[in-house]
């Protein structure tokens, strides 16, 4: 017996279910709608291990690296149980709409108030917060099959117009049941967020043609085969959908509206505009890049609904307003990818005398507006199709950043410049070069960008401009849609600078061990300077002594030091000349000289030997300088004070103090007391600092960058080397701390050194924010 046929069940419109005669059409759309969904999540498996292997080549620590690894297993593992479930899930919702059974999942969505959202888990919310975004990215691209679709739906649905997100074929379905297959899994948040950006790049992104084939499948089968898209209606179904239950059975007439609106072309009100969530601009420009190049298409959209929307960022023309405002109809894809061909052999065929100068975007814009205009039939009539426009400002915007780039070199910003038309047409035919890090001919530009920052300040800098440019014009020479191209000069570019890396490398570890082989000698000098002191401030002595042990003595306390090391007998014995030499310029008793008598020519002997190792002294010289120090100690004895102090020989200069140079005078204590808590605590953070640090100094007008290379525990002094490696700058930590305290020196940013596209693609993403009303807010 059948359901309606039992007592006390309602007869209601609900449950009269598909008419026979659409049976096998619908389940047509099923056969359709399963089968590409199988295809496309299969595509989101394939994938998974070179994702997860990238996100783990580029963890911050073991931890997340083994996480990654074990995800990649665990995915491989639970793969059949995931698509299972999410086959299950899409059946069972196209069968609830043919039997139209009343379902949960179908239910629309409620709006959930501050209260309400305080008690969802994090991770729900996060999963929920990426299915939000996924479908209102597809209706914003997909408004005008989604409407057709629905309203030829309805009619099959006997008349009963659908509930919000009840289509079973909708991007709400879709979506919402890869979110149900993944919570039958343990996977992590991080990799689930992983699994939803896969999810759109392969399925949410591949719906477009779906639609389109679902919608002539039944126009073909002479459902509402005369149906055209109303944006406004469209805009005034989703809200009355959202005050009210439909009273009325009857489905939604076929209404005529005159032109052809591009697809997804929606009011701001509508679809396109409303639906876009709040929070996807709530905060910084996300770290994955398929949802950053959302979030900057969608900025970009809205911009177009703002006053002063002809002017982008910065004051440089939109494409967009360029167009004639008599144009209804668009350009094609090809008429556009021919206008830049041209643009592109023009430039190469000037680009010997182009080269001395950037590259404006706003001038090739122009050139691009009126290279459309004169092929074609009815320029007036013609502009580019919103998406496009966009695409060029976005171009357009990244190449104005190259431009304005501090990191890069005025020579370097030139030649790259010159690479706009290409990378317009790589950008027009294939978004990956804003998803996709591997993307050739974005590693290519990254690659020059990143040599010019590292590279373009020293000795070679004419040979790396020299291939910069050579790579420009093979690039504007040669490139006609095959990327293969620039594989090839990105690894022909990669040997050059590893040329030169290597020779940067090379200088700069040769600087490196020069300055901790004199590191090591001020280390010992400063030891046996402390030794001398802590001697010859413990009495009053006669000058030739003191000088002697000041200013020779002490050398030879060095070189013993470094030859012999601070435990052994020749250091101590050493240490006991400079000693007794110092006792026996005091006033001693009869003891005390009877001992001198007897220590006198060890002690000489020792002295010789000591002014023999040191050098600079000749057989003569050393011979005057013993009998100089016997004579003084006499007089002293004698208790002739005044005849000591006569004897003041000229002592040779110091052989250290030359090989040191100005260098001797990092041993100078440089005094903390007087420094202010600020730089007490940048001090702390200094030592914290690992070799490799950029740092840029101020000096008047002036400004270098210059690389940490180098840290001594020692001296506490720090050692920088230029672009080149070359040793530029030796500083002790108080100096630098005040430095940076009174902001001639900061640190760069690890930011500022992350590759140029992406460093582009933030900034835009955080102007564009500002300049929609969407800005982050303040931490």
């Amino acid at each position: 017996m059948s359901t309606q046929d039992q007592p006390g069940t309602p007869q209601i419109v609900a449950q009269r279910g598909i008419q026979p005669r659409h049976g096998e059409l619908m389940q047509r759309c099923r056969q359709q709608l399963m089968n590409c969904l199988a295809e496309h999540l299969s595509g989101v498996f394939a994938q998974v291990d070179d994702t997860l292997f990238e996100h783990a080549e580029k963890a911050e620590n073991n931890q997340l690296q083994g996480l990654f690894f074990d995800s990649m297993r665990a995915i491989r593992k639970q793969r059949p149980h995931i698509e299972r479930h999410y086959h299950q899930y899409i059946a069972q919702q196209f069968s609830a709409f043919l039997d139209q059974r009343d379902s949960a999942h179908l239910a629309p969505a409620q709006e959930l108030d501050a209260e309400q959202l305080s008690l969802i888990q994090n991770d729900e919310y996060e999963e929920s917060l990426q299915v939000t975004n996924m479908v209102s990215r597809v209706k914003a691209r997909c408004a005008q099959s989604l409407f057709t679709l629905e309203q030829r739906l309805a009619l099959l649905n006997g008349g009963a117009a659908l509930q919000e997100n009840a289509n079973p074929c909708g991007p709400h379905c879709v979506a919402q049941g890869f979110c149900e297959a993944l919570a039958q899994t343990s996977l992590p948040l991080r990799i689930k967020v992983i699994l939803y950006l896969l999810f759109d790049q392969h399925v949410m992104a591949n719906l477009d043609a779906l639609y389109s084939n679902l919608n002539q499948l039944l126009v073909d089968a002479g459902i509402l085969p005369n149906l055209k898209f109303s944006p406004q209606r469209a805009a005034a179904r989703h809200a009355s959908s959202k005050a009210s239950e439909p009273t009325s059975a009857a489905p939604p007439a076929a209404e005529p509206v005159s032109g052809n609106p591009p697809a997804g072309h929606a009011s701001a009100s509508g679809t396109a505009g409303g639906a876009l969530p709040e929070l996807m601009f709530a905060s910084h420009p996300p770290s994955d890049p398929h949802l950053l190049f959302s979030g900057v298409s969608q900025l970009l959209h809205l911009r177009h609904a703002q006053p002063g929307s002809e002017l982008l960022p910065g004051g440089q023309p939109s494409m967009a307003s360029l167009a004639p405002h008599s144009a209804t109809e668009t350009y094609s894809a090809d008429e556009l990818l021919a206008a830049l061909d041209r643009l592109q052999r023009q430039s190469a065929a000037e680009l010997g005398q182009r080269l001395q100068q950037p590259q404006p975007t706003a001038s090739l814009k122009r050139e691009l507006q009126e290279q459309l205009a004169a092929f074609s039939q009815a320029p007036e009539q013609h502009k580019l199709a919103e998406q496009e426009a966009d695409v060029i400002d976005l171009v357009g915007m990244l190449f104005d950043f190259i431009l304005d780039d501090d990191n890069l070199p005025d020579s370097c910003k030139t030649a790259l410049s010159h690479l706009h038309t290409p990378y317009l047409k790589i950008a027009l035919q294939d978004k990956a070069l804003f998803t996709q890090h591997q993307h050739p001919a974005r590693r290519l530009l990254n690659s020059m960008a990143q040599a010019g920052v590292l590279y373009a300040g020293n000795d070679d800098e004419a040979g790396l401009l020299a291939k910069l440019q050579w790579t420009v014009e093979q690039v504007m020479q040669r490139f006609c849609g095959d990327l293969q191209l620039f594989h090839e000069l990105q690894n022909e570019f990669n040997q050059f600078v590893a040329t030169l890396q290597h020779k940067v490398e090379l200088r700069e570890k040769r600087a490196v061990e020069a300055i901790k082989g004199r590191d090591r000698l001020l280390g010992a000098r400063q030891l046996a300077v402390e030794q001398i002191t802590r001697i010859v401030t413990r009495q009053a002595l006669p000058s030739i002594i003191r000088n002697f042990l000041e200013l020779t003595w002490s050398d030879v306390l060095v070189f013993v030091l470094l030859r012999h090391g601070q435990d052994s007998h020749t250091w101590q014995r050493s240490l006991e000349v400079a000693e007794q030499l110092a006792w026996s310029g005091t006033p001693l008793g009869s003891d005390g000289q009877q001992r001198l008598q007897k220590l006198r020519l060890a002690l000489l002997e020792d002295i010789r030997k000591g002014l023999e190792l040191l050098g600079g002294y000749h057989e003569e010289g050393i011979r005057r300088l013993l009998q100089d120090l016997v004579a003084c100690q006499h007089a002293i004895q004698a208790k002739q004070p005044q005849l000591a102090d006569r004897l003041n020989p000229e002592l040779p200069n110091s052989p250290l103090g030359a090989m040191l140079g100005e260098d001797a005078k990092l041993l100078e204590e440089q005094p903390s007391s007087g420094l202010t808590p600020r730089a007490q605590a940048l001090i702390k953070e200094l030592e914290q600092l690992e070799f490799g640090t950029w740092f840029e100094f101020s000096d008047g007008q002036q400004q270098r960058r210059l690389k940490l290379s180098w840290f001594s525990p020692t001296t506490r002094n720090y050692m920088f080397v230029d672009h080149s490696g070359q040793r530029v700058a030796i500083k002790p930590v108080t100096l630098l701390a005040s430095e940076l305290e009174q902001g001639l020196a900061r640190i760069i940013a690890p930011e500022r050194q992350s590759p140029l596209v992406d460093r582009a693609l933030h900034a835009i993403y955080r102007v564009l924010q500002r300049f929609s009303g969407r800005n982050a807010p303040r931490q």
